[in-house]
């Protein structure tokens, strides 16, 4: 019997980050695409955070990231996507740079009701010189703001691409990972594109985007 291709072949990682303000759903972004039950870090909020947390008191959160969250998954030609959703809560930035290390990318996830909640994830991708996108929770199909008005606020330029998501809907988390390869790809400038990235020059070998087909696990949209 013939062995699989599949099972001779090493798979390739490739990392990319997920960071936004609290309660933007990023632990939703990751559980939302990752085909392993996702890894979460999870605290109850407690009235002891008063003063020291922003709770956003028109959120229904009963708990909050407090180390990182992290999924996975598997395309083809032996790719495989690893997901670090880093904690929203402003006294756990300090973990940002070793849940970034090695990133190809990362995805700014934003609510336009607290967009300023956003502000610190792009500026340190922004310090890093990190390739990331932003991706607009749309919650329930709720586009408030159109692109201009976001990218007004958000002070960044038409070289960061920008997209509307709803983070529980598969298709729409797939999309937004697609646009993050592409645009680090984009931006090594070279034709080799592991000089700058490792493990990136296996994402140049054809659309992104369409070897998502074979996804296992993850919600239905």
């Amino acid at each position: 019997m013939e062995s699989k291709p599949s099972d001779q072949t090493p798979l390739i990682p490739v990392k990319i980050v997920v960071a936004g303000g609290f309660g933007v759903g990023k632990t939703t972004f990751v559980g939302a695409i990752s085909e392993i039950e996702p890894l979460r870090s999870e605290a109850i909020i407690t009235e002891a955070s008063a003063g020291v947390d922003e709770l956003y008191v028109d959120t229904n959160k009963t708990h909050t990231t407090v180390a990182m969250d992290f999924g996975r998954i598997t395309l083809q030609n032996h790719l495989v996507l690893y997901l670090f959703g880093t904690p929203g809560q402003d006294r756990f930035h300090f973990m940002w740079n070793e849940l970034a290390r090695g990133a190809i990318g990362a995805v700014v996830l934003v609510d336009t009701r607290r967009i300023e909640a956003c502000f610190a994830a792009i500026d340190f991708f922004e310090q890093r010189e990190t390739p990331f996108v932003v991706a607009v929770n749309t919650f329930h199909g709720q586009k408030l703001h159109g692109e201009e008005e976001v990218r007004t606020a958000l002070q960044i330029g038409p070289e960061v691409p920008l997209l509307y998501c709803d983070a529980r809907v598969r298709v729409d988390v797939q999309r937004v990972l697609a646009a993050v390869v592409e645009h680090a790809l984009s931006r090594v400038g070279s034709d080799d594109p592991d000089d700058e990235y490792p493990n990136l020059g296996a994402a140049a070998e054809g659309p992104i985007e369409g070897r998502f087909g074979s996804l296992r696990g993850g919600v239905t949209d």
